[in-house]
């Protein structure tokens, strides 16, 4: 094909749609991320195609596949396109007080009733204008993807290992404990290892697809097995659960005391010695410049830093540390 056009004729536009052309393998994919319609993604292609000299996208069985040329320009565009947004975004000054964004969010499900009243407080009290959104994580959900096409701004987690290509900052660490119901049988006492494994256990479902938690790598590898008889998908659920049948739910002690204290239900330190679960804030390298998304993050972390939540939390766990008999003190629940 010959080159009707030059390398000097492209421009931010054209590489944002050749990137989103190159991540999504389809035109109306590219319009629908780039909210333009398909003919105008279509006009681009072709002026593309003449810059480029290369057909970049083909008709493939299963829609539209990448030539060798255009998987080879990938990295490069998004590497262009970061760099571009670095410059861009240093030329403003973030306004919180007058930004109207939408924050989006994604968090484990046990963390809601506990962090994020207080991160949307704070939100709401820095920025009165912004809203922000809160997505559930699932075994279906592509984070990292979302992450890198800007549908999500940051993700908090707690997975032994967090994937590489992503940002990380640290939030805070918390211990595994045991919740059940105040009638348990083995409520009010120190628990054994045999005990802890024999009984019956509920777990919750995984939150991404291959990622095993904590208490799962650990028990694997000192070759432990525990009494799973029920999977759950909401941490919601789980204190109902409980308080119906003879389960424990080992889980972080945010989320415990927290249940522990709305209804009666028993906290239990864990007869094994589970490594810390550490809680962090992933985001992409995209967001990475952006005044916005970097203050955003600034108020994560802060409210992780001086949460009452998280101060109660180290305090029970200084205090079962210097008890004789392992147990947490009974909280005070809500009738």
């Amino acid at each position: 094909m010959a080159a009707n056009c030059t390398w000097d004729s492209m421009d931010v536009h054209l590489l944002r749609v050749l990137h989103a052309l190159l991540t999504e393998c389809s035109v109306s994919k590219a319009a629908r991320r780039l909210n333009q319609s398909q003919p105008a993604v279509s006009t681009a292609l072709r002026r593309l195609r003449d810059i480029t000299g290369d057909q970049l996208l083909v008709r493939s069985r299963n829609g539209m596949t990448p030539t060798e040329r255009g998987a080879g320009l990938l990295e490069p565009v998004k590497i262009a396109l970061q760099q571009i947004e670095a410059i861009a975004v240093r030329q403003v000054k973030f306004d919180a007080a007058s930004s109207r964004r939408v924050f989006n969010i994604a968090t484990p499900d046990y963390l809601n009733a506990v962090l994020l009243g207080e991160i949307v407080a704070r939100l709401r009290r820095l920025a009165p204008h912004s809203q922000v959104a809160f997505h559930s994580l699932g075994p279906d959900y592509d984070y990292a993807r979302a992450l890198e096409n800007g549908e999500l701004d940051v993700v908090i987690g707690n997975w032994p290992q967090p994937p590489e290509n992503l940002r990380m900052a640290p939030l805070f660490d918390d211990e595994v404990v045991c919740l059940m119901r105040n009638s348990h049988p083995l409520a009010g006492r120190t628990l054994t290892t045999d005990e802890y494994l024999s009984a019956e256990h509920l777990v919750p479902t995984p939150y991404a697809v291959g990622q095993r938690g904590v208490i799962d790598l650990h028990l694997a590898r000192e070759r432990m097995k525990r009494n799973v008889v029920a999977y759950v998908p909401y941490f919601g659920l789980v204190p109902y659960l409980l308080l119906e049948t003879d389960m424990l739910f080992s889980s972080p002690r945010i989320f415990a005391e927290h249940c522990a204290r709305m209804m009666p239900l028993s906290v239990a330190e864990a007869p094994i010695d589970f490594p810390k679960m550490s809680f962090y804030l992933l985001w992409h390298d995209r967001s990475h410049y952006e005044e916005e998304c970097r203050w955003f993050r600034e108020q994560i972390t802060t409210v992780a830093r001086n949460s009452p939540a998280l101060q109660r939390t180290r305090e029970a766990s200084q205090d079962s540390a210097r008890s004789p008999a392992g147990l947490a003190p009974a909280p005070a629940f809500a009738a």
